[in-house]
């Protein structure tokens, strides 16, 4: 009776040691991550995001979870996207653009966010110091808006007769499309060239913004720097195309589905980035001692396929300075 009483003690404790086990495993962190566009338009991005955080030694699925929060191009889904991560007590959140990075902000300040923007986000806001940031938030200044002088300057060098440029923009993005606006217009005044800006916030607001430029003619197309105009790069290609107007863009992903040129930052190794940053503050890393990077790293891409078909004939020298020329 005893020794039956005495196996069978030892077989309750076989069958709670795994239960045990598992109890005394640390939990796996929860990552958030916030986009205002659907996932279909930046699953490049996100592989330099996992790259990001393998190199810090965190797998998705192993030993971290990120509960992603698309807002489909509706600016005004963020907020409630925003709690809804906050909700879900996620160890830091990530956030593409400024308008999900201000969204993140609002619903909280102890949660550490890193962002993703293409502006100084000291000028939109964000933070007070690029050195010590403020609060809970830091990230990665993609620094496109600022080059829009050099965009400028590629498009004298493929047309050096252009005097009138169309600028696209998206309006609901407001604190990035401003600072754009104002970097464009001081550049074009700087080379006398005239510009013109056409507002899109929908799928068929970009197809209206386009026939007004068919009717206008100006010599090139100027494309503003916005999480929902990258999301529709494929129908802005399209229609510089259809309509036969030479684009510039500030980022390779236009130029691969058919756009003409960009010059830009490495906008994947920007997600690297922000991978890396999220798993140093896993690890325990104060947002304060996570200094904004600015990134340094720019491509120019040309199209030369999409060159040929506008009639444009790209110099030698253009080419030789591109990092990657499709053709």
């Amino acid at each position: 009776m005893r020794r039956r009483t005495f196996i069978e003690g030892i077989a309750v404790l076989a069958a709670a040691w795994p239960l045990a086990a598992r109890a005394q495993q640390p939990a796996r962190p929860v990552i958030g991550y916030l986009d205002s566009r659907s996932i279909e338009t930046v699953v490049d991005r996100l592989r330099g995001l996992r790259q990001g955080l393998k190199e810090t030694g965190y797998v998705e699925g192993d030993n971290v979870t990120i509960e992603y929060r698309w807002a489909e191009d509706r600016m005004d889904r963020l907020p409630l996207l925003a709690a809804e991560l906050v909700s879900h007590s996620v160890a830091a959140m990530i956030v593409a653009g400024p308008t999900a990075a201000f969204a993140a902000k609002a619903a909280t300040s102890t949660i550490p966010l890193v962002f993703m923007v293409g502006s100084d986000p000291v000028q939109l806001g964000l933070v007070t110091s690029l050195s010590r940031p403020n609060g809970n938030m830091t990230g990665i200044n993609i620094f496109n808006s600022e080059l829009a002088a050099k965009r400028l300057e590629l498009v004298r060098d493929l047309l050096p007769r252009a005097t009138r440029i169309a600028v696209l923009v998206n309006p609901a993005d407001a604190s990035l499309t401003d600072v754009q606006v104002k970097e464009v217009d001081a550049a074009a005044r700087a080379m006398a060239i005239q510009i013109k800006v056409y507002n899109a916030d929908t799928r068929a607001e970009i197809d209206a913004a386009f026939e007004a430029m068919g009717r206008d003619r100006p010599d090139a197309i100027f494309v503003g720097i916005t999480p929902f105009l990258a999301g529709r790069r494929v129908q802005l290609a399209q229609l510089s195309a259809f309509y036969h107007l030479p684009a510039v863009y500030a980022l390779r992903d236009y130029v691969e589905v058919g756009g003409l040129i960009s010059y830009g930052s490495d906008i994947v190794d920007s997600y690297r980035q922000a991978g890396l940053y999220v798993g140093r503050i896993l690890k325990g890393a104060k947002v304060a001692d996570l200094p904004v990077m600015q990134l340094n790293k720019f491509e120019l891409v040309i199209n030369a396929q999409t060159a040929r078909m506008l009639g444009l004939t790209v110099s030698s020298s253009l080419l030789s300075r591109a990092d990657l020329v499709i053709d």
